[in-house]
């Protein structure tokens, strides 16, 4: 067993090492990431304002089923398109690394859920949106995993399907 002496204990005066810090990306990088990061939610705005309108927008005293999704989705394509403007680097900017890739995972597995939402129902694709984004993305534990994602996915069900009445496809007859 291998005791501290008191210099050891205290933290250094100089700061954290150098190794530590991550590097900052340049300024044409970081420019960069600022546009790509504003051009997305830009293009899936654009995207949606058009299903939305499709949809049917209604007026304001007989709202069509596009016409808040058509707000929401004007309000994101101003909000993006003001980004791409401000993209400039801010210093705040880091590098994309592996943990980037939970974010790509987080919004494919969405597509995925709601692909397999409308094929085989609510209850097994939430369940497995679940596990997927505490177990793998967030790696809980397998206890706690299947107690949320199953607790979850009942209340979710008792909510809507049986307390609300929503009709959701489900595989449960009740």
């Amino acid at each position: 067993m291998t005791s501290l002496t008191p210099e050891e204990d205290l933290p250094r005066e100089d700061g954290p090492e150098e190794e530590d810090l991550p590097v900052p990306p340049s300024p044409r990088y970081a420019r960069r990431q600022n546009i790509i990061a504003a051009i997305i939610p830009l293009v899936i705005g654009v995207i949606a304002g058009i299903m939305s309108w499709n949809l049917g927008v209604g007026s304001l005293s007989n709202p069509g089923p596009g016409l808040w999704p058509l707000a929401v989705c004007v309000a994101m394509v101003v909000t993006a398109a003001v980004l791409v403007l401000r993209s400039g680097p801010t210093g705040e900017e880091e590098r994309f690394t592996r943990e980037t890739l939970i974010v790509v995972v987080a919004a494919v597995s969405l597509l995925g859920y709601a692909f397999l939402f409308e094929r085989i129902g609510f209850e097994i694709p939430t369940v497995a949106l679940l596990v997927l984004w505490l177990k793998g993305l967030g790696r809980e534990g397998w206890r706690m995993t299947a107690i949320i994602s199953l607790g979850s996915t009942a209340a979710l069900y008792l909510l809507f399907v049986t307390g609300l009445g929503v009709s959701l496809p489900h595989i449960l007859p009740f």
